[in-house]
């Protein structure tokens, strides 16, 4: 029975098979300044050894499989790399809520369109509701006009995504921000 210390950690299996753990008989071998064929293992091995590289197993499901010579570290760094610049250019949807009742006031009305503004200008979505608590649910009209009102002001900062609709005490809407 293995017990650890809060301090150790678990060693990580590589990524990818290198060198001695590649375990296909023939593999196609592709690199920078070498010309690529198809080698028994134990070629390939030397070929790296000479190079003084890493064979990496690239494409394992090939037939045969690819392998690469290259620095393995080197290869792993350039892999965090491309998956950095990667998550950078993704786009990240922030979606911003606005809480209205039934009987929203005028002030409160324009204080929480001028939020709305500043969202979208920003580039945020806004997810505007009306929240209707116990029998406030008969007052469904005051909320489909307090919604419309709010996407009319809004009209020239977003455009809308959803029309209004009711789901169980909620009647929302969402708007994205025009580009």
């Amino acid at each position: 029975m293995e017990i650890r210390g809060p301090r150790q950690q678990k060693i990580k299996e590589p990524q990818h098979r290198i060198n001695e753990h590649i375990r296909a008989n023939t593999v196609r071998v592709v690199g920078d300044n070498m010309e690529s064929g198809v080698y028994s293992l134990r070629e390939a091995l030397a070929m790296a050894e000479e190079a003084g590289l890493d064979l990496v197993e690239i494409s394992p499901n090939a037939e045969p499989p690819v392998v690469k010579l290259i620095d393995y570290s080197k290869f792993l760094y350039q892999q965090k790399k491309k998956q950095k610049e990667l998550k950078a250019k993704s786009v990240k949807v922030v979606v911003k809520e606005i809480r209205f009742g039934p009987q929203t006031d005028e002030h409160d009305f324009n204080f929480k369109l001028k939020h709305a503004k500043g969202f979208l200008e920003d580039g945020a979505k806004v997810r505007a509701y009306v929240f209707f608590k116990g029998r406030s649910i008969l007052f469904k009209e005051q909320g489909t006009e307090i919604l419309d009102r709010f996407i009319n002001e809004l009209e020239d900062y977003g455009k809308l995504e959803s029309v209004p609709k009711l789901e169980g005490k909620k009647m929302f809407v969402m708007i994205a921000p025009k580009k």
